[in-house]
């Protein structure tokens, strides 16, 4: 499973870039406004930091405008996906870009149906959001599985499962059972995979130990 960061901070994408962990970051207009910066300038600066897909959200509604909008957010970098949503025009946009050679993540993705049509439109990825779901009070690991389920039926489509308003790391753990290609993580949430109490418990135990040999590893 590959595992993308869903933030527009560039200090924490560079952070957890470096632990080699981040294999693509996901980002949409309301990310990018708590950053307070230049839309663009900050999309240049994330594809700088990693060679994964970067997914920049089009903010129009109508198909022309989309499709423009996607056409000069793709020029930005190689890396970019431009990210769509799961509408007509969206689906139409996608189909487009995808032709094109531009990868594509269609978002707002809430039902199995809707995931038939993105990957029908050639979608590099489609971002199911489980937590909205789990909101409403449905069961959004459960459109996950049905997604997976759907395209392993059909060898010839190759839109990955992103699975996306994930809200904590019994979400991760699910989708990588369910098989899920990728999850767009929250930074805090993403920190909270390396937690356990036994960890720490262990940890300590092994070092105070070590303390009581009084050597040195390193001389």
């Amino acid at each position: 499973m590959k595992f993308f960061v869903d933030t527009a901070d560039t200090e924490e994408i560079r952070e957890l870039a470096d632990t080699g962990l981040l294999d693509g970051v996901t980002t949409n207009p309301s990310l990018v406004a708590k950053t307070g910066r230049d839309f663009f300038e900050v999309l240049k600066e994330i594809c700088g930091l990693i060679d994964g897909p970067v997914s920049a959200e089009v903010a129009a509604t109508e198909y022309k405008a989309m499709l423009e909008e996607g056409k000069k957010l793709a020029g930005l970098a190689e890396n970019i996906a431009v990210k769509v949503p799961l509408t007509m025009a969206g689906l139409k946009t996608c189909a487009e870009l995808s032709r094109a050679g531009t990868q594509v993540n269609v978002t707002l993705c809430f039902s199995a149906a809707q995931a038939i049509l993105a990957a029908k439109a050639g979608a590099t990825f489609v971002s199911p959001f489980v937590g909205r779901l789990d909101d409403i009070g449905q069961t959004g690991m459960d459109l996950i599985g049905d997604i997976v389920q759907i395209y392993d039926n059909y060898p010839a489509i190759t839109t990955e499962v992103l699975v996306a308003s994930i809200r904590n790391p019994t979400h991760i753990v699910d989708a990588a059972l369910m098989g899920a290609d990728v999850c767009t993580i929250p930074p805090a949430v993403l920190k909270q995979l390396v937690s356990h109490p036994l960890t720490d418990k262990g940890l300590a135990a092994f070092l105070a130990d070590w303390e009581k040999t009084g050597q040195n590893i390193l001389g």
